[in-house]
């Protein structure tokens, strides 16, 4: 199905021009997000005669998108979630946990402005792409982490810091005087 893109779709293509997709990505996502038209003839002329205002709003949201781009840019963001020993969450971090953070934080997004390849899954600092506008598109950390304590220490290490008081390797030394001590207790 060929349509008339209104801005610019992330390997797709820019304002104007007119791409083949497939029918149902059309019909489910660039249509009704008002992103194309369909291609038509009577549409393409339609879309000539707005193209002057249609650039104009485009370059405009863009403007304003560059505005905050550098206040946004890098903006850590603290998300406490449930977790086991190793680190592995008790469910994930989706777009729209990172979009509630970062507007906590003073900067209104959206959940799909946020783009997440794959749900977040572990403990630690991860980066997470948010496009502010389609031509305009910042990088967000997003420290997932079981408590603040732990979240300001994944901060200052760099990364997911496992539990240190636990302290998984027995002493061999003591095990082994209690393993003696039992054994002369059943002798005598």
């Amino acid at each position: 199905m060929d349509v008339i893109l209104l801005e610019r779709v992330e390997k797709l293509g820019h304002i104007g021009d007119v791409v083949n997709v497939k029918p149902g990505f059309a019909r489910n996502f660039l249509l009704p997000q008002k992103k194309a038209l369909r291609a038509t003839e009577a549409n393409k002329q339609r879309f000539e005669t707005q193209r002057a205002q249609i650039e104009a709003n485009n370059l405009k949201r863009r403007q304003e998108a560059e505005g905050i781009k550098d206040r946004v840019d890098g903006l850590k963001v603290i998300l406490i979630r449930q977790a086991s020993e190793t680190g592995i969450l008790f469910g994930s971090v989706a777009a729209r946990d990172v979009s509630e953070a970062v507007t906590k934080a003073g900067f209104t997004i959206d959940r799909r402005q946020v783009v997440l390849d794959k749900p977040i899954k572990t403990l630690g600092l991860h980066p997470v792409r948010v496009a502010l506008h389609p031509e305009v598109i910042v990088s967000v950390i997003a420290n997932v982490a079981k408590s603040e304590d732990e979240a300001a220490a994944q901060e200052k290490a760099g990364g997911f810091v496992a539990n240190k008081d636990v302290d998984e390797t027995p002493d061999l030394d003591a095990l082994l005087a209690e393993a003696e001590q039992a054994a002369s207790e059943a002798e005598a």
